[in-house]
């Protein structure tokens, strides 16, 4: 005999099931209502530091404003009114030949230590395109794991050719799958290191004549 079910077991799941409907009531009522209170914040973080509003007063400068004019001299990121050559590697719309800042010893070693850095890994410490980053690479896309374009030798015969505007607009702006670089390397570091890769690539085409007479003699 099926034992009766106890008058009291529907009415008591009416009230659970009315009661459960109730948070998820309140959640859409609270998100698609309108209020000039903030929301409850259960964890404030930095939302209520201490801080100045616009247009206050603050008696810690002279002039008592909590908004504080640009320092002399600041120029808008992208509009810095200088040598077009040095900024940008370009002078009347064509790409300048030679590195358009003075080159010195200290600069070649400085483009050196920034090219280990942010190029070597994937060109190689003599730039011929073999750095540990593209040897990994070239080992996953031979397993058929990934997909991998070969960073470019830089002693290519078309990286040889090329302007040093050109490479300084390369490292800044990146080509294919080489990122940019301009928003980490300084101007300076940029023409640094092109400096450098011309550097390596004579180091690789030099001849006899390059080497200074005195030290010819110690050459094998």
């Amino acid at each position: 005999m099926i034992p009766k079910v106890p008058k009291w077991i529907v009415p008591a799941l009416l009230v659970l099931t009315t009661f459960a409907a109730v948070p998820p009531a309140i959640i859409a009522w609270a998100r698609h209502s309108h209020s000039s209170s903030p929301r409850i914040n259960l964890v404030p973080d930095m939302d209520y530091q201490p801080r100045y509003q616009t247009q206050t007063e603050n008696r810690l400068f002279l002039d008592q404003r909590a908004m504080r004019p640009p320092v002399e001299g600041t120029v808008a990121r992208g509009h810095l009114n200088e040598n077009e050559a040095v900024a940008y590697g370009r002078a009347s719309g064509d790409w300048v030949a030679r590195v358009p800042v003075p080159v010195t010893e200290g600069m070649v070693h400085r483009g050196k230590e920034r090219f280990e850095i942010y190029c070597a890994p994937c060109h190689g410490v003599s730039g011929f395109g073999d750095g540990m980053v593209s040897r990994r690479a070239d080992e996953l896309a031979q397993r058929g794991s990934a997909s991998w374009t070969p960073p470019t030798s830089l002693h290519d015969e078309l990286v040889l050719s090329r302007a040093d505007g050109h490479l300084f607009n390369t490292i800044t702006y990146g080509v294919r799958t080489m990122p940019a670089y301009g928003p980490q390397i300084s101007v300076a570091d940029r023409w640094a290191i092109v400096t450098y890769v011309r550097a390596l690539q004579r180091s690789q085409r030099a001849s006899l004549s390059d080497v200074p007479e005195d030290v010819r003699a110690t050459l094998r």
